[in-house]
């Protein structure tokens, strides 16, 4: 890759600055693409926005920026945070300290407008061009996992699924917000839906539709999902249903005949259940049997040594003496078959009988 770099000033940036949202967004005089395919969507906070437009009314230096020869365009590699920053500063979208770019004097408009950005500009192929935004990348705004993939598998194929998972008010939001955790404009909606559709796999998925022309297959994928859940589980609860994996039960579950009516009595009865320490794990639970999913409490040191002394030091099952810190507690009357975890139900057994027991 060629690297050169280049003195551009603010006038020069942010002359043509357009940003049509979905269809992209430009300047440089309209040869500059500002948010390429791979790019992530605009996340400074007021805090880093604001900081960009002060360090340059300070005339101090910013980081430099990467700009991507396209004959005769350009795309910003590294940088697309503070562009962006400039140019709605300089267009009036946001005021610093209450004042707007245009109720600036005329000379500290022009100290911002002359300011000279450092801009290496790079040539390279494509291989090239993304191996290198990986590693700028590592510094600065950290990219999350979602938005260096989109970097390695840009295509028709992403264009479509970012306009269908990652723009804020985006479809895909609104239909399962209350399901699903983290921001689409982070990518973290699509890297969940592909993560449902391929067991886990993502670069695999990705690298398999990078040219294919659309998304519809992982779009019908993630609405099946959501309505799924939504006719299996209709009474929402937020404190537990949202961020459960739920592509992966649906991929398990779809084609069960489950009643509705039944599940929904036991859910009700593992929410008021004390034993059952990790309420986000009763619908994996109720589907799937496993009680991993609960963490049912365990018995206290109390109830232990108790039980203990009650045994004389004998192990329940097998009959032989052991110190309590070669037992452990145990529901006489399994969990599952409705014992509870309090002193009446505890019994002590060897660490050996114990993993049998469990075991079964």
């Amino acid at each position: 890759m060629i690297i050169k770099l280049h003195e551009i000033p603010v006038r020069d940036l942010v002359k043509g600055y357009v940003d049509n949202q979905e269809a992209g967004v430009v300047g440089y005089g309209g040869k500059l693409n500002i948010r390429p395919p791979y790019q992530r969507e605009f996340v400074y906070k007021d805090k880093q926005r604001n900081a960009v437009i002060e360090t340059i009314q300070k005339n101090f230096p910013l980081n430099v920026m990467y700009w991507v020869v396209s004959g005769d365009f350009y795309e910003v590699l590294d940088g697309q945070q503070r562009t962006i920053s400039i140019c709605q500063y300089v267009y009036d979208i946001f005021s610093l300290n209450n004042i707007f770019f245009q109720n600036l004097t005329k000379d500290k408009q022009d100290v911002i407008l002359d300011y000279k950005l450092m801009i290496y500009f790079c040539d390279g192929t494509a291989n090239e061009k993304l191996d290198w935004f990986r590693i700028i990348n590592i510094a600065g705004e950290k990219l999350y996992d979602q938005e260096l993939r989109n970097a390695v598998d840009t295509g028709p194929w992403l264009a479509d699924a970012k306009l269908k998972f990652s723009k804020t008010g985006c479809a895909a939001y609104n239909l399962a917000k209350d399901y699903v955790t983290g921001s689409p404009i982070r990518q973290e909606f699509l890297e969940t839906a592909i993560d449902w559709i391929n067991d886990g796999k993502i670069e695999e998925y990705m690298s398999r539709n990078q040219n294919v022309q659309n998304a519809n297959e992982l779009w019908l994928y993630f609405q099946s999902v959501i309505q799924w859940v939504k006719a299996t589980f209709p009474n929402y609860r937020k404190e537990i249903m949202k961020g459960i994996r739920w592509g992966g039960l649906y991929n398990r579950f779809k084609n069960a005949s489950l009643n509705t009516d039944k599940l929904e009595t036991r859910i009700k009865e593992l929410m008021m259940d004390d034993d059952v320490t990790k309420k986000t794990g009763i619908y994996e639970y109720v589907l799937t049997g496993k009680e991993h999913h609960l963490n049912i409490r365990a018995f206290s040191d109390s109830m232990k040594r108790a039980a203990y002394e009650r045994q004389n030091g004998i192990c329940a099952k097998c009959k032989r003496p052991f110190t309590i810190e070669q037992m452990e507690g145990d529901h006489i009357t399994p969990w599952h078959e409705g014992g509870k975890t309090d002193k009446e139900n505890c019994q002590m057994l060897c660490k050996d009988c114990n993993r049998r027991k469990s075991g079964k």
